[in-house]
């Protein structure tokens, strides 16, 4: 357990990747994978030369950890025949959250932990929703070799003009750039940054469209018309005119699997997400590409994504055996890389971290035990000892004195950012074992301190792991905090 400061992974690997640097060239060949790097990578002597002239002070300041932390880190770095990285929303909602990841793989590249078994970098990405849409090219800036194979499959030339990703379409929406927001499940207002700005947003819109399994807060803002459109669940049995269908799912390590619903449906008046969607398609452009078919038999759905993406050649013959099939993973399959020169890249990501004023902390989202994504099942979280409330704060205990605050005090959280503040009422300011400096609030109670301009240098994602807050204190009544 290595307690990094919030946003400080960065220069923690920046350090960790120094420290084995300085230990091969007092040990040459002993440390780094030298064939690895010379037979499948590019970039390496400019990306070491950027790293060997790192300030260790700097490194220790940025990451919250001392040098000797990082060291001992390193040997063990050292000792391990294989390391598998994993990360999760953790490093991707920081403004230097590209730079991190591409960071770590400097990491696995310098040892060769990449394309070996039990090696590798190793992203958790929820559920199917968030891989799987990818893959069927659920993207505002698919490549131009997807839209060739649509095009090639259909007859007809697909958009090329890039759209709007989840922020920018937040800014369009405020902007009354929007007429309709249609969406298929999910909780949008819930998920999204700067709740009081993506509310409004929403309600600029003449339109808005809820496909959903069940109600939540998006469909209570909504535009100046509204329609919820409830639909089966996966785990609902699916009927159609060619019999009982069942859906496909890509987990978190790239594996395709069938998904058949189980339960009588709560209404034999509810459409499939499928069915909606087809049915929208033939009243708008007719019998053009056989929705009525696709609607009536996912399997000529199937049989589209066959011919169209990578990875699905003999698409419903490999997705009925049992366990499903892997999609093919160029590094770890081959050692092969999507790149100009078909190598690994090294790359040069000059370390920094959010600079947090004097009597400020660094706030971080995250989520509870009894929670998945903006469903909240119960108000426990055995994970952190909270028992019967959401609204509460972690900050260690000498920022709490520093602040004035006592364990259990009542607080607002006030986020501080270039176009002004913004509030978060009545949380509870509970002691724990944080890195000074740093706080936590749960998702989405805390979304509304998160400025929408806040984002990661390039992905655009919103910068939820890194939100400057001060703390006032408003009362001084007792949280219930137990095991």
């Amino acid at each position: 357990m290595v307690p990094v400061r919030v946003n400080g992974d960065l220069a923690l690997f920046a350090a960790i990747n120094r420290a084995l640097l300085d230990r091969e060239a007092a040990h040459p060949g002993a440390i780094l994978d030298r064939e690895f790097i010379g037979t499948y990578c590019d970039g390496f002597e400019e990306a070491a030369e950027a790293i060997r002239a790192l300030d260790w002070s700097l490194l220790e300041s940025l990451s919250g950890l001392s040098r000797d932390v990082i060291e001992e880190l390193a040997s063990e770095v050292t000792k391990a025949k294989s390391i598998i990285v994993c990360w999760a929303m953790g490093l991707t909602q920081h403004r230097n959250a590209v730079a991190t990841i591409r960071e770590i793989v400097n990491f696995l590249l310098l040892r060769g932990n990449i394309g070996r078994p039990g090696a590798g970098p190793s992203p958790i990405r929820g559920h199917s929703n968030v891989q799987g849409d990818r893959t069927m090219g659920i993207w505002e800036k698919m490549p131009d070799s997807f839209l060739d194979a649509l095009k090639a499959e259909f007859g007809f030339e697909p958009p090329r003009a890039h759209g709007w990703d989840t922020v920018d379409s937040i800014r369009a929406m405020r902007d009354g750039k929007v007429d309709v927001f249609f969406a298929l499940g999910g909780n949008f207002v819930a998920a999204a940054p700067d709740s009081v700005v993506t509310e409004k947003a929403m309600s600029n819109c003449q339109l808005t469209v809820h496909v959903a399994t069940k109600l939540n807060r998006s469909h209570l803002c909504h535009g100046a018309e509204a329609l919820i459109l409830p639909c089966l669940g996966r785990t609902e049995i699916d009927i159609q005119a060619t019999g009982a269908q069942f859906v496909t799912v890509e987990d978190t390590m790239s594996m395709v699997h069938a998904s058949h619903g189980t339960l009588p449906p709560g209404s034999d008046r509810l459409r499939s997400e499928v069915s909606i969607v087809c049915a929208l398609g033939h009243a708008l452009f007719g019998k053009d590409i056989g929705w009525v078919e696709m609607g009536e038999d996912y399997r000529a759905i199937r049989a589209h994504i066959a011919q169209v993406v990578p990875g699905f050649a003999s698409f419903e013959d490999r997705v009925i055996e049992p366990g499903g099939f892997m999609l093919p993973r160029g590094p770890h399959d081959t050692r092969t890389f999507a790149t100009p020169t078909g190598k690994a890249r090294f790359t040069i990501n000059p370390p920094d971290a959010v600079e947090v004023p004097e009597g400020h902390l660094l706030l971080q989202t995250i989520r509870s035990q009894d929670q998945f994504n903006t469903s909240v099942y119960g108000l426990n979280d055995r994970y952190r000892g909270i028992r019967g409330e959401r609204r509460v704060v972690f900050v260690n205990e000498e920022d709490l004195d520093t602040f004035g605050v006592r364990d259990g005090d009542l607080v607002d959280v006030i986020s501080v950012f270039s176009d002004g503040e913004r509030r978060a009422e009545s949380f509870r300011a509970v002691q724990y074992p944080i890195t000074r400096g740093c706080a936590a609030a749960y998702f989405p109670e805390a979304n509304v301190l998160v400025p929408l301009d806040a984002t990661a240098e390039i992905s655009n994602t919103p910068a939820s792991k890194s939100v400057v807050i001060r703390l006032e204190r408003v009362g001084v009544q007792q949280i219930s905090v137990g095991a």
